[in-house]
């Protein structure tokens, strides 16, 4: 076949007569994740046949083993060579398409298949295009015949940073593990894996000059006594960026500082600042030991870290972290204050960006550029740092008005550590990397954004329920532009797509949470009622803690409590957990009230009325209905309308230290006839250590014979975070969520 400048340009392509005996398979661009930026379609198809021959230009020779590998493993086609791009059935080569470097140009007519690109990078990305239009019928492997539907598709991304970061420290992937990710990856063009390799709970890489790292860092204690870790060799990276580079996926490593450094710390003591032997953690959560900023070989060790890193990782970032650093022990060192007097700075957070400035200043001497998270912002920025911006957009839009690169990933679209009920995959869609409010001049210094995968609560087998199918919104918001991307649209390809997924070995999760609850309250009941948010859904329930399961047909009601939870399948599959729902029913239902306080925007609760809406929290503090502020006291007034008689009085309070929330130092209960004039009903206390380590939902009740037209709860805020905690001396939280009035 003769695959000259015509198969570069936007053609109108004539149908095949060859396949005139053969079913045709249907093919539509809702077979393709991320949407091309350009598709021209004809009628009729291209036969691959068994024995194929393929011509490469010589300087895509790995591009061209990638293809040969995956037409022999998924359908048993052999390969052979062409010197004559105008006989192979497959041409693969490289121009000029006036694109970008991961540009391409997929061309499959009456002759074959040509890609070309603008780029090797590009050509890999046709090669996956290639893979998608794969017809379904064809996706099991062993299948030997495959009809291609005659199109062009001409392409690049519209960022070029496309990332998604693995946490492999909280818990520890396999290599094999990582690698099948890169593919993941690459199969939705995907660029960049951020390799989060260093944290308090585990040191993942090999350094030849520390050998402490990953002999004690690697490893901790379980509370149950069990010991449990990992890390990889040199040699393992050295295979992991090898792979990496064949699938044209940049590895970012990211080596923390000055903060999440306990399992350093842990092997070497000295580089902390009271430079006492601690454990490697067990627990989640920010701790108050650090590098200590005064000590000169700090320094030392993490410059001889780098050095190794950056021998093993061809990047041109490397990723500091810089996040979550608390200043504490910095507070009470004298080393580390003498370093703040000798080098002129105001406070412990310009010692930070100062910390920060001599790393930065060492990766460029070694021709390297420094990223880090968005609080390296603190203190001041510094020069030629990239940003990643994750506590919102915030930072991202001032390092970018000053002139840095930035890679969002804000927790409201991009943490996919988080459930669906606080991140779905319609809300991923929606992310934008370019914020609004920046100036279009400002608009190049956004590479891009991630999507972070963080382990806490993710074990290596239920990575691919979190990240899929959410990753494949990612990949479409980062690579295609919003004038052509449809939510529905994509949602009916993801829909398609699963196929493919199954094919890959891919064991993905829902789109969102499957149901949908409405609550109304009632003269004497509150009834529950649900509406499948997806299709196909099968639906059990049962009351916590029963064992047997009945299915869904009517909603259901309560004059007092109801704790329920649901079991949602699709098509064999079901919801990761069961999803519970928690009603009540109470006097102070549809009544006014008057909030005095000012709730969080992220834990709003649902709006104002969340802590009278009759719908109680679960022990996941972010499933919606939890209403929260932080440094202050929760104190509501609710007018009953009329003098009623009272009974009981309570409140439920979410409790979890790690996360800085705490159980209200006490809780008050006031009644009243006026509204203005207000008596003490008592006080309820508790009896939870503050030290302890569980997750709790723990009820302030109270019995009462008085009577009252307006009742007023306080809930009095724990303080401050005591000494004792990993970031003494900050607001603590309170969480509440309901004033259950009967």
């Amino acid at each position: 076949m003769k695959h000259s400048l015509w198969a570069v340009a936007l053609i109108v392509l004539i149908s095949s007569g060859c396949n005139e005996d053969r079913p045709v398979p249907v093919f539509s661009p809702s077979q393709l994740i991320p949407q091309p930026q350009f598709i021209s379609e004809s009628e009729g198809s291209f036969l691959l046949p068994s024995g194929c021959s393929l011509y490469t230009a010589s300087h895509l020779l790995a591009e061209a083993d990638f293809l040969k590998g995956w037409l022999a493993d998924g359908f048993g086609i052999n390969t052979t060579s062409s010197s004559d791009s105008a006989a192979a059935d497959i041409c693969l080569s490289t121009a000029d398409l006036g694109l970008g470097d991961e540009g391409y140009q997929l061309t499959i007519d009456v002759n074959g298949i040509a890609i070309v690109g603008q780029t090797a990078h590009g050509l890999f990305h046709g090669i996956q295009t290639l893979r998608q239009i794969e017809p379904q019928t064809f996706i099991t492997k062993g299948k030997t015949v495959v009809h291609y539907p005659m199109l062009t598709i001409k392409d690049e991304p519209r960022f070029p940073h496309r990332g998604m970061l693995l946490d492999c420290c909280r818990h520890f992937m396999d290599k094999e593990f990582v690698k099948r990710y890169i593919d993941l990856l690459a199969y939705h063009k995907m660029n960049t894996l951020h390799w989060h390799l260093t944290e308090d709970q585990g040191w993942r890489i090999e350094i030849k000059k520390y050998p402490k790292l990953t002999e004690v860092g690697a490893w901790r204690t379980e509370e149950d006594g069990s010991r449990y870790g990992g890390f990889y060799s040199q040699d393992d990276i050295r295979e992991v960026v090898a792979h990496a580079n064949s699938r044209h996926v940049t590895i970012i490593p990211e080596i923390e500082l000055p903060g999440h450094s306990c399992a350093a710390i842990a092997a070497y003591p000295q580089l902390s600042c009271e430079g006492k032997s601690i454990p490697v953690e067990a627990e989640w959560g920010v701790f108050k030991d650090i590098y200590c900023a005064g000590n000169d070989s700090v320094f030392i060790f993490l410059k001889d870290v780098l050095t190794e890193v950056m021998t093993l990782f061809p990047s041109e970032y490397i990723h500091i972290g810089g996040d979550e650093a608390p200043k504490f022990r910095w507070e009470h060192c004298d080393k580390c204050q003498k370093r703040i007097t000798a080098m002129g700075l105001h406070d412990e957070h310009e010692l930070q960006s100062w910390f920060i400035g001599e790393i930065g200043t060492f990766l460029e001497e070694n021709g390297r550029k420094m990223i880090g998270w968005d609080e390296i912002l603190e203190g001041g920025l510094p020069a030629g740092a990239a940003v990643q911006s994750w506590r919102g957009v915030e930072g991202g839009i001032a390092a970018a008005r000053a002139g840095h690169e930035v890679v969002m990933s804000p927790t409201s679209h991009c943490y996919f550590d988080y459930g669906l009920e606080s991140t779905d995959m319609f809300e991923v869609y929606e992310f934008d990397p370019i914020p609004s409010e920046l100036a279009e001049d400002k608009h190049h210094f956004i590479r891009g954004g991630e999507c972070n995968m963080w382990t806490e609560h993710a074990p290596q087998n239920t990575i691919d329920s979190k990240v899929f199918p959410r990753i494949l919104a990612m990949a479409e918001v980062l690579w295609t532009y919003p004038a052509i991307r449809d939510k529905e649209e994509f949602h009916s390809r993801v829909k398609t797509h699963f196929a493919r997924l199954d094919a890959l070995g891919v064991d993905y999760g829902f789109e969102c949470v499957p149901l949908a609850f409405t609550t109304t309250i009632g003269d004497s009941a509150t009834t529950i009622s649900i509406a499948p948010n997806i299709d196909d859904l099968s639906i059990r329930f049962r009351s916590v803690g029963d064992k047997s399961w009945e299915e869904f047909t009517q909603a259901i009601s309560t004059s007092s409590t109801a704790n329920l939870e649901f079991q949602v399948e699709r098509g064999g599959k079901l919801y990761p957990t069961s999803i519970q729902s928690h009603i009540c029913y109470h006097q102070a239902l549809n009544k006014p009230f008057e909030l005095n306080f000012e709730y969080s925007p992220w834990y709003s609760g649902g709006g104002d009325s969340a802590l009278v809406d009759g719908i109680l929290g679960t022990l996941d503090f972010r499933d919606g209905h939890w209403q929260a502020l932080q440094g202050g006291n929760v104190d509501l007034i609710v007018d009953l309308g009329v003098e009623t008689q009272l009974s009981n009085l309570s409140s439920r309070y979410y409790f979890y230290g790690n996360a800085w929330i705490f159980l209200p130092s006490k809780v008050e209960y006031f009644s009243s006839h006026d509204g203005e004039h207000w008596t003490s009903l008592g006080s309820v206390s508790h009896a939870i250590d503050p030290k302890n380590k569980d997750q709790l939902i723990q009820e302030f009740p109270l019995e009462t014979t008085a009577s009252a037209r307006y009742v007023r709860l306080v809930g009095h805020n724990f303080g401050q975070n005591p000494e004792w905690h990993d970031a003494p001396g900050l607001a603590s939280w309170i969480f509440c969520d309901e004033f259950v009035v009967r």
